[in-house]
C-alpha cells in the first residue's frame, strides 16, 4: 500500500492521541479502507514530518503519534509566484504544480487582460479552494511547510508592494536567467493568457522589476510559470 501523508491544522505532540479531521477521517476509512495498526505521515506546516499508527478506523480515524522528523525537502530559494489569473482549470493546474516545484508564496493578479472576475463571495469561494489545492500538492510532493496563498489583488496594488529581485516575464525581453546574479529569493511576475500589456510591462518595470525571457518561443501562461520556475530552481535553489 502506498505510503499516506495527511495535512492535519492543529499542533502535534509525540505521544497523544489525536482524531483526525473529517475530510482525513473519511479519506483513510471510506477511500483508501485503511487497516488498523499501520503508519502512516502527519504534517501541519512546521516543517516536521510526524510518524503516527492508525489504531481506530470507525466512523472518525484515531491515530498515536510516534515521532517526528524535520522535512528536508524545501528549497534553499524563496520563490513568490504572482500569477495573472488564468481560466478555470489552468489557475488550479497551475497552483499545483507551482507547490511541487517549491514555491513559498502564491498571488493570483487580476491584470488587463484577465479573463476570470472575482469579487465578493465567489472570490473568497475561490480563495478556499486553492489552498485546499495547495495542501493536496504539500500531501503529494511530500513537503511539510505550506505555502502561503493570497488571496488575488490588482496589479497596480501588486507592484506598490516592496519586493526582492523582481522578475517579469514576457517575450520581448533579452535577458534570460544565465544573464542573473544567483539570488536566494526571488519574485517572477507572470501574466494570464495573452499576456501582460505593454502598459502593465513598463508598470513593473517602472516598479523595479527586470524582465525576464524564457526562451525564442512564445509559451502560453501555464507553461511559462512552471518553466520559470523548475529553471529557477534548478540554477538557484534544489
Amino acid at each position: 500500500m502506498k505510503h499516506v501523508r495527511l495535512y492535519q491544522n492543529t499542533p502535534l505532540n509525540i505521544g497523544e492521541e489525536l482524531t483526525l479531521d473529517e475530510y482525513a477521517s473519511h479519506h483513510l476509512v471510506k477511500v483508501l479502507r485503511f487497516p488498523q495498526g499501520q503508519s502512516i505521515t502527519l504534517f501541519n506546516g512546521d516543517g516536521f514530518n510526524y510518524s503516527a499508527e492508525v489504531f481506530e478506523t470507525k466512523k472518525n480515524c484515531t491515530v498515536k503519534l510516534l515521532s517526528k522528523d524535520l522535512n528536508p525537502s524545501e528549497s534553499k530559494l524563496n520563490l513568490t509566484l504572482a500569477q495573472g489569473v488564468a481560466k478555470g482549470e489552468k489557475m488550479d493546474f497551475l497552483i499545483q504544480k507551482a507547490v511541487e516545484l517549491g514555491v513559498n508564496k502564491i498571488i493570483p493578479v487580476l491584470s488587463e487582460r484577465c479573463v476570470v472576475k472575482l469579487s465578493g463571495d465567489k472570490l473568497i469561494k475561490r480563495t478556499k479552494h486553492w489552498q485546499k489545492i495547495v495542501i493536496g500538492a504539500c500531501e503529494q510532493s511530500g513537503r511539510s511547510v505550506i505555502p502561503e496563498m493570497v488571496s488575488p489583488i490588482g496589479l497596480d496594488e501588486f507592484l506598490q508592494q516592496p519586493s526582492v529581485n523582481g522578475f517579469v516575464l514576457h517575450h520581448r525581453s533579452e535577458q534570460t536567467l544565465l544573464d542573473m546574479a544567483v539570488v536566494n529569493k526571488a519574485t517572477i511576475l507572470i501574466g494570464p493568457e495573452g499576456g501582460l500589456s505593454g502598459a502593465e510591462i513598463a508598470q513593473a518595470a517602472q516598479a523595479g522589476y527586470q524582465s525576464l525571457l524564457l526562451g525564442s518561443r512564445v509559451l502560453r501562461t501555464e507553461t511559462a510559470s512552471l518553466a520559470a520556475i523548475a529553471n529557477m530552481q534548478l540554477l538557484w535553489g534544489s
